[in-house]
């Protein structure tokens, strides 16, 4: 770096400071060899990098439901109460970063022992709950077992069954002991909210937690306010006075309220519209690709689709290319039956891609004796913007290919209380998850109990204990590999594509790097994002 460059980058922290003007940052640029328009860009790129204090971001959110619950354990869990009820208001003992690694929240450090079958974590001092409670080690034990303890509806119970026992040391020091090995536990942490403790288990009904905001009003479906947390315990988080998150089902309604400033963030953004949004010089698009994706799943339990054959038959019906070109425009990479994104460690493409095959389709629903049955698939844009359309498209795939698929709209309000894991086959989405552990665990091992497809294939499950506890990487790659093909050629998902999160905000709103583990910035958008 020249001397010029540095006395630059010296400008440019002063600035954030407010100790030196853009006139003065300006000239340094020009003396440095930079034109006026890169200079004033500069500047302004400077500024808003600086987070402020201030303000009461808005947020349009069209997944909710009226069922939405303060428990952390309710079965309706959706982006609505995930960035509401855990993002703006929670923390775990851990978080994913943007980068995609496990950092410590709550704690201050976890270290693993005996073959990661034992973790500990150190709590971080200083850390209260919103009624300025010390959180503690017994929080900490309590929040887990109110998943975990016997008799539980928690839908996190899968995911911690491999607790068998957690106790507080000490007033800052958590003892997790595991049935296994798990060297990715720590990732399942950031999942966990803390909340106090009581006799006989955990405060969630009160919705004091310890988030950098404060719950003020939580109408199920409808709205969330928070205020911002005087004391919270990361200083350099947490800059608006006031959030609000409301629940626009409607994605029209959700676009005219963020084009009237009603709100300052929307999101799940209409593709077919999204040149328009572009032309606007008041908003941002914001594209990231996590490991979401958009899902059709099928009860393999229940008649039709108990038979293998029948399921295939579906896998083979749909044009997965045209649906992903013309109904998503490109945004996201074509699913493969397969829920494990391409970006995470250990993922394959399992063989042989279900590409359209009428010839296939016809052969199978004959070995199957199906060739006259009607499927019929229940569909909203609750579950995912562009269901319906993708799920027509694909009725015109399936009946070129003698498959009778029956499209039946189901209304967006009580989609998640009336189809989703009512009706036995039907359109749904999956956030995705950072490890294969965690995305098996919650969502096809055979006891969870968002296993939408309700297939339980005991060598899939043999393998998810085994790998779990596996330190040899290249044994666990094969256990995985192993698991993602008997997913893909027996289960009964239809991934249709590995969606980008395609939302929008205002320019005044202003960010760092964004993490794509969950929508809006990992669900964190009030934490991390500011007003310029």
């Amino acid at each position: 770096m020249t001397e010029r460059e540095m006395k630059l980058a010296e400008a440019a922290k002063l600035v954030r400071r407010g100790k030196v003007s853009r006139r003065d940052l300006i000239q340094l640029a020009l003396a440095a060899g930079l034109t006026l328009p890169v200079a004033n860009v500069m500047f302004v790129g400077v500024v808003r990098a600086e987070p402020k204090k201030g303000g009461t971001l808005k947020i349009g959110i069209g997944d909710a439901a009226a069922t939405d619950s303060l428990d952390p354990g309710s079965t309706n869990v959706n982006q609505f109460t995930g960035t509401a009820l855990f993002g703006t208001l929670s923390n775990g003992l851990t978080e994913i970063d943007s980068k995609g690694n496990v950092v410590p929240d709550l704690a201050e450090s976890f270290e693993p022992s005996d073959g990661a079958k034992k973790w500990v974590f150190k709590l971080r001092r200083g850390a209260t709950f919103h009624n300025g409670k010390t959180v503690t080690a017994d929080d900490v034990v309590a929040s887990v077992r109110h998943h975990n303890v016997e008799g539980t509806k928690s839908v996190m119970k899968s995911l911690l069954a491999s607790v068998k026992n957690v106790v507080a040391d000490d007033t800052e020091t958590v003892v997790f002991e595991l049935d296994g090995g798990n060297a990715d536990f720590p990732y399942i942490m950031s999942d966990i909210p803390v909340m106090p403790a009581k006799e006989g288990g955990v405060d969630w009904e009160s919705g004091i937690r310890t988030g950098p905001y404060m719950l003020e009003k939580f109408e199920p479906g409808v709205i969330a306010t928070f205020n911002k947390n005087p004391n919270y315990f990361k200083s350099d988080k947490g800059w608006f006075d006031r959030v609000e998150c409301l629940a626009i089902y409607d994605v029209t309604a959700r676009t005219n309220a963020l084009y009237t400033g009603e709100v300052h963030y929307m999101d799940r953004c209409d593709l077919k519209t999204l040149d328009i949004l572009k032309q606007n010089p008041d908003l941002v698009i914001l594209e990231t690709t996590g490991y979401g994706h958009y899902v059709y799943v099928m009860n393999v339990q229940k008649a039709p689709f108990d038979n293998p054959d029948v399921r295939n038959a579906i896998k083979y019906s749909l044009n997965r290319d045209e649906i992903v070109q013309k109904v998503f425009l490109g945004h996201g990479a074509i699913g493969n039956d397969n829920p494990i994104a391409p970006t995470v460690k250990f993922a394959i493409d399992p063989q042989p891609k279900h590409v359209y095959d009428p010839d296939m389709v016809k052969s199978l629903l004959k070995k199957a004796g199906a060739e006259n049955t009607r499927f019929d698939l229940s569909v909203a844009d609750a579950a995912f913007a562009g269901a319906t359309d993708s799920a027509l498209l694909w009725q015109e795939h399936a009946r070129a290919a003698g498959l009778n698929l029956n499209v039946i709209r189901e209304p967006n309000d009580g989609y998640w209380n009336n189809v989703w894991l009512k009706k036995p086959f039907f359109a749904t989405y999956w956030a995705g998850r950072p490890t294969c552990d965690w995305m098996f665990t919650v969502a096809y091992a055979a006891e969870a109990v968002w296993n939408e497809t309700f297939w339980r294939d005991p060598r899939f499950n043999e393998l998810l204990v085994a790998a779990r506890s596996e330190t040899d990487d290249t044994k666990r790659a094969g256990m995985y590999a192993e698991m993602q093909q008997l997913l893909h050629d027996d289960g009964g998902l239809v991934n249709l594509v590995f969606n980008s999160y395609v939302d929008a905000h205002t320019k005044a709103l202003a960010h760092g790097e964004v993490a794509s583990n969950w929508p809006m910035d990992g669900q964190k958008i009030a934490e991390r994002w500011w007003f310029a």
